[in-house]
């Protein structure tokens, strides 16, 4: 039998399955991706997120507050990249995603979702980012017209195994994740 990083095919899945586990356990570092978007003045702006779904071959899910800053660097450049670093598989995931801002109707199955304690997060006054004239000057007001789901299509994958033999994989959706050795 094979190691997962022996194949184009294997490391693919693997990344899936690394994601996967990153929404199911709370604890695996997948849970927590960093996600990078360029602010409306063209600077690279990096946040660690939570993820929330993901649909293998396909797309992730992310939650987020309306008014945060990320929104309107979404919506002048509607693409992310995420970056995700395992530890113990010496895995590191990149992922580029075009990416829909979902909110109101479209998203209530997600936040009815939503335990009671993390709501907190989608309605902080004033909005996530703006100035306030000291550490604990805002309030949390669980709003769910401010809750809004990342669609994150995502559109390629670089996946860098630091085995004893380090390997490197990318994949592209226009390919149908057919996959291609990169030099790690």
């Amino acid at each position: 039998m094979s190691n997962w990083f022996e194949t184009l095919d294997s490391i693919r899945g693997q990344v899936w399955d690394t994601l996967a586990q990153g929404v199911a356990d709370a604890d695996h570092p997948a849970r927590y991706p960093t996600f990078a978007t360029l602010s409306d003045d063209g600077w690279p702006e990096a946040r660690t997120v939570v993820l929330r779904t993901v649909e293998p071959n396909d797309s992730l899910r992310i939650y987020t507050d309306l008014h945060s800053l990320k929104i309107p660097s979404l919506r002048a450049t509607p693409r992310a990249a995420l970056h995700v670093w395992d530890a113990n598989q010496a895995l590191q995931i990149r992922l580029q995603a075009e990416v829909e801002i979902l909110n109101g109707p479209a998203v209530a199955r997600d936040w009815d979702s939503v335990p009671d304690h993390s709501r907190q997060s989608y309605g902080t006054q004033p909005a996530p980012g703006r100035p306030i004239g000291d550490a604990l000057a805002y309030t949390k007001d669980p709003d769910p017209a401010t809750f809004a789901v990342l669609l994150c299509r995502i559109q390629t994958i670089d996946a860098v195994h630091l085995g004893v033999d380090h390997r490197r994989a990318g994949y592209s959706r226009d390919d149908d994740w057919a996959g291609q050795w990169l030099s790690p």
